[in-house]
């Protein structure tokens, strides 16, 4: 039996809605090796924002069944005068059963992370900002969404010896779940999208966020 064939209608559909799913040229995303004890079916995606996109101008139409660029603009690939501003994963999660935690059948997983100048990074409600810039995020793109959870984690780097001229930095952290209302998931990966690049401080926001100033440190 073709393997395709045993795959849920269900999945296959958020596939289909995932590949209609578009986001910024700064933002890099490419399909990553999925979980494969979260879920029956799982399928995952890795995005870089870069400080120069190498294709200016140009809105990717990606998906979870092909690399979202060619192979000379997948994650990891930059050249050494781009400058990673943020990186994160979305996973997308299906178990035909459903599941009491995740209160539905799907569940979406994700993790951002970016690097702040110290002064920003040490902001005590940098975590609400943080948690705002989420659920900001889905509002306006009108992701139907619920039993949302998450946590956002600051993480300190100091440098000793050799390397004690370099400034402290500080890493953001947002590692959030939620359910979507239904197999549609494309206004859910366009909403994460832009909040990795909200994330890594891009200009122009969605309407509503707060920017967040001295993103990265020269």
């Amino acid at each position: 039996m073709n393997a395709l064939a045993q795959v849920p209608p269900d999945f296959l559909h958020a596939l289909g809605t995932l590949r209609k799913a578009k986001c910024r040229s700064e933002l890099r995303l490419a399909e990553i090796p999925a979980p494969s004890r979260l879920a029956p079916y799982a399928v995952a995606l890795g995005a870089e924002v870069f400080s120069r996109s190498t294709r200016p101008g140009r809105t990717p139409v990606h998906g979870p069944a092909a690399m979202a660029f060619s192979s000379e603009n997948t994650p990891g690939t930059a050249d050494d005068e781009d400058d990673e501003l943020a990186t994160g994963r979305f996973i997308l999660l299906h178990d035909p059963d459903g599941s009491a935690v995740w209160d539905g059948e799907f569940r979406i997983v994700t993790y951002i992370r970016a690097q702040l100048d110290a002064d920003m990074g040490n902001d005590a409600m940098l975590g609400s900002v943080a948690w705002t810039w989420l659920v900001d995020a889905l509002e306006n793109h009108s992701a139907q969404y619920r039993a949302a959870g998450g946590t956002a984690t600051r993480i300190l780097s100091e440098s000793f010896g050799t390397l004690a001229e370099r400034p402290e930095t500080i890493d953001i952290e947002l590692r959030a779940s939620w359910t979507p209302a239904s197999s549609d998931a494309q206004a859910h990966l366009e909403a994460w999208c832009d909040m990795v690049c909200t994330f890594a401080g891009l200009p122009p926001l969605p309407p509503g966020v707060t920017p967040l100033p001295n993103r990265r440190l020269t």
